[in-house]
């Protein structure tokens, strides 16, 4: 049956290797907001029991095909939430998180399909990061992470981490946006329509670049 604490950590399992390589670790899963840490270790061994993650003792955590496939499921919702609310509703990007932890539980199937058709289909939610298709699917372009391309690396910006509302408003507020061509003068400098734009603190650490 459907759990929200379990497809609550399936998702953040699920968050940690989109953008990255390395599989996530219990300390790294008890850190995560929203997550008892007294609670990681029996829900971990619930979802190995489950046959939703590969998990030894004190290593790493891979979902499995069907631990994928589920956290796709609900990611897929929370992101057409969010698309849905920002453009029929006019919710700012940094608004729509919270909303769509709460909706995502709640739509039923007729439902989100009727908004993903109302929407057209989009691949990417409204930070950038990729909304899988029905199957599971997803589709996304090779990347570099600002804190990582060197000086002169020229790209589209893919997407900006949605943890952290403020960032996401000082990140707007300095003129970054989604789908933006840019070049990089440094780490915390983009040039954006030949003007060098200083970025806000922590924000090379959540941008995102095409390769």
């Amino acid at each position: 049956m459907p759990s929200p604490a379990v497809d609550d950590y399936l998702k953040t399992i699920y968050h940690h290797t989109e953008w990255q390589d390395d599989r996530i670790t219990p300390s790294q899963l008890a850190a995560e907001p929203g997550l008892a840490p007294s609670s990681v270790t029996e829900m971990v061994q619930k979802l190995a029991a489950q046959g939703l993650v590969t998990h030894r003792p004190y290593g790493p955590i891979s979902l499995s095909p069907e631990g994928t496939r589920r956290a796709a499921s609900i990611i897929r919702r929370h992101r057409l939430v969010e698309t849905w609310l920002v453009r029929d509703f006019g919710y700012t990007w940094d608004e729509v998180h919270d909303e769509a932890e709460v909706l995502e539980h709640a739509l039923s199937d007729r439902l989100l399909e009727g908004i993903d058709e109302r929407l057209g289909r989009p691949r990417f939610d409204p930070h950038g990061d990729a909304i899988p298709d029905a199957a599971g699917t997803v589709h996304r372009e090779p990347f570099v992470l600002l804190a990582d391309a060197v000086p002169g690396h020229s790209g589209r910006v893919l997407r900006v981490s949605d943890r952290d509302p403020h960032l996401l408003r000082a990140v707007e507020a300095a003129g970054v946006a989604v789908g933006a061509e840019v070049a990089v003068t440094d780490a915390a400098t983009l040039r954006i329509d030949g003007a060098d734009v200083a970025l806000p603190d922590a924000a090379a650490g959540a941008i995102w670049l095409s390769a």
